[in-house]
């Protein structure tokens, strides 16, 4: 059986793969449509990698997600309460949920790049604090649990 700590490591590993991809494009000039459609679809990545990290958390600890209209916000707020995560980096967090909510239901070419710019210089650093949280999390979790 996998453990935790494994899955963990491969979305993290993902992740991380999928920022050095933003890296190359994200400090050119002049960027077609399909570039900043392709740059926000990273950012919908990372997004869910970590949804997802925080998932396998909760059900690694037995608590469930409620089944509601709102349970990527009660996903952090989960998260925070058992403290995966920091309250201010769910919050940071919670801009790319918005974005992904975004994403996921508008067209491409309607990003607008002064917004999306931030979230492309900002994620590096909001991922390092999130992976530093949760490696800190799982150094006091019990890993004897598959």
């Amino acid at each position: 059986m996998v453990s935790i700590k494994d899955k963990i490591d491969a979305e993290l590993e993902n992740i991380t793969l999928v920022l050095k991809e933003i890296e190359k494009v994200k400090d050119q000039t002049y960027k077609e449509l399909v570039v900043i459609v392709g740059m926000g679809a990273f950012l919908q990545d990372i997004y869910l990698g970590m949804e997802n990290i925080l998932k396998q958390l909760l059900k690694k600890i037995n608590i469930q997600i409620p089944n509601t209209p709102t349970w990527h916000k009660d996903l952090l707020n989960l998260s925070i309460e058992n403290e995966f995560i920091s309250k201010e980096t769910a919050n940071r967090i919670g801009k790319y949920l918005f974005f992904r909510h975004f994403f996921t239901h508008a067209y491409g070419f309607q990003l607008d790049k002064a917004k999306l710019k931030p979230l492309i210089n900002n994620i590096p650093k909001i991922f390092s604090d999130f992976k530093r949280e949760i490696d800190n999390f799982l150094s006091k979790l019990d890993e004897n649990i598959p």
